[in-house]
């Protein structure tokens, strides 16, 4: 008899399920917990309780069934003990396989996670098992549990029976409270690398006697995110997709997977700068259903490409020859300051497209800010700019050499009273009072002030003096105090050239003949040569 076609699509089974890890070297990528867990096995250091967790499809509840297997088989002769290779044709190991045995119990927390659940399952834990060494309990999604439900547990979890196994998974490890994971031996599944995941898709393929691009296992590799389940699930909707033959062209499309060479060929115009092309094929992308977020994160992947390559990393192996010819292309005409600018704006970019009411505007806008960032010069390049224009600076209708090192050095204060007018001009007016009132000059030199202070100063005041005199002058300074020497003040000085002005004046036989004439006259000020002569009342 022919089965009918409704009998064989009822018989089929998803890959996902019909290639589930049977023993544990079959379970990939998590090498490091089946060392442990081995080394425990053998040494007969099997903890009472364990905690899986993990993002979803690395094999959380595969591990823990293999862990029942494990704990539970007696070998083909039937006399064997707890191993880290189950068999796989004993009757535990079968039955655990199928999901009949009757002392390995799987529960959903998220439907059972109330206190009434975990009651009958402390009920059920004080009787042995019935056919096996161990009465495991695995308990899956646990973070799905009530508060009540998880204080409930809390004594049998810390003190079980000798003959039970608690195996417990979750993808929130955050969401358990912290008094159940230190009661359990937690491993961390991490997720499984691409070039994992795309090495076993080729060996299911070859399997299922299906033709699969290389390349299209990569896509579907990527796609996954480092879960097994995500990718078969993927490769099985590939297979009935492409009908036979899985080609990377159908396994994009059937994705809506920005195509990598469309997102080079926007990044390049992107960077040359013309927006009304960028525009135009960001428009073509939306014509092609294409997600403007998928299109964002396939640019930040163009941009880590380039980075890696400008670093001098290796070369990424899942990578098309195409793709490492185009990254080290343009990383070899992008700068670094560039490189972070665009992954900067398209970090921000990406945020905006998720959170805007239209993602395609959003995205526009975005790639409009990183053409115009693609426009600026980096710090380097404008240095150089700057430099190459050099004494063609423009001012007050002519053009004059910009000020060099040296023409600043030039305009440097050649004597201490310069240097104060200098500090005064630049709006140091409190320091300028000090050096004229409370310090007498030492020494002045290049770069070089030693003062001796006539009043008590700061303990700070030769620091600060020597940072303000940076700043007015463009010339560092070292400045320095001394106990003994040195001239008068500056305003003492002023005040002797004064008296000695004024005494002048009164012996001039004009000032003689006019007190003569006056007596009650006295003389108020004196004004330098060529503005008037003294004044007298």
């Amino acid at each position: 008899m022919v089965p009918s076609a409704a009998t064989e699509a009822a018989a089929y089974r998803v890959l996902a399920r019909k290639y589930r890890p049977q023993s544990f070297s079959e379970l990939i990528g998590q090498d490091a917990m089946v060392t442990t867990l081995g080394n425990a096995i053998a040494r007969g250091r099997i903890a009472h309780a364990f905690l899986l967790t993990g993002v979803r499809g690395v094999g959380k509840t595969s591990t823990a069934r293999l862990v029942a297997k494990a704990l539970n088989c007696i070998g083909p002769d039937e006399q064997g003990g707890p191993t880290i290779d189950p068999c796989g044709v004993c009757e535990p190991c079968r039955a655990i396989a199928d999901g009949r045995f009757i002392d390995v119990m799987e529960i959903d927390a998220a439907s059972h996670n109330g206190v009434e659940d975990v009651r009958e399952m402390i009920e059920a834990v004080r009787y042995s098992a019935v056919s096996a060494r161990y009465k495991i309990y695995i308990i899956d999604e646990v973070h799905m549990m009530s508060k009540p439900a998880f204080n409930a547990l809390l004594k049998t979890l810390e003190e079980p029976p000798a003959h039970v196994k608690f195996l417990m998974a979750t993808t929130e490890v955050g969401k358990v409270p912290v008094t159940i994971l230190s009661r359990c031996q937690r491993f961390d599944l991490k997720r499984i690398p691409a070039e994992t995941l795309a090495a076993h898709f080729a060996m299911v393929a070859a399997k299922e006697g299906i033709e699969v691009e290389p390349e299209a296992l990569t896509v579907i590799a990527r796609a996954a995110e480092g879960s097994a389940r995500d990718g078969l699930s993927i490769l099985d909707q590939a297979i009935a997709h492409g009908e036979g033959l899985v080609t990377t062209a159908d396994v994009r499309d059937m994705l809506g997977l920005a195509d990598r060479g469309r997102v080079r060929r926007l990044f390049a115009t992107l960077v040359a700068g013309d927006a009304a092309a960028t525009l135009s094929q960001l428009d073509e992308g939306h014509v092609l259903g294409i997600d403007p977020a998928s299109l964002l994160r396939g640019m930040m992947e163009t941009v880590h490409a380039i980075s890696r390559v400008k670093a001098g990393a290796p070369e990424d192996v899942m990578q098309s020859v195409e793709e490492r010819e185009a990254a080290a292309d343009l990383a070899g005409k992008l700068g670094w300051a560039l490189l972070h600018r665009l992954w900067q704006l398209l970090l921000k970019g990406l945020q905006d497209v998720t959170i805007a009411p239209d993602p395609r505007e959003a995205a526009a806008m975005a790639l409009l800010r990183l053409v115009h960032a693609a426009d600026l010069p980096d710090p380097a390049a404008l240095r150089a700019r700057l430099a190459s224009w050099e004494g063609a600076v423009t001012v007050a209708g002519g053009a004059r050499p910009a000020p060099t090192e040296s023409a600043s050095m030039a305009s440097a204060p050649e004597t201490f009273i310069a240097f104060v007018e200098q500090l005064e001009a630049k709006g140091f007016h409190r320091r300028g009072i000090q050096l004229r009132d409370q310090v007498g000059l030492v020494c002045f030199a290049a770069g070089e002030v030693q003062l001796r202070p006539v009043r008590p100063l700061g303990p700070d005041f030769a620091r600060d003096l020597a940072i303000e005199a940076k700043e007015a002058t463009r010339t560092s300074w070292n400045i320095t105090l001394s106990d003994s020497g040195g001239e008068s003040s500056l305003r003492e000085q002023e005040q002797m050239a004064d008296e000695q002005a004024r005494a002048a004046v009164m012996e001039e036989p004009a000032m003689k003949a006019l007190l003569a004439a006056f007596p009650d006259a006295t003389l108020e000020s004196i004004e330098p040569k060529g503005h008037a002569h003294a004044q007298s009342r």
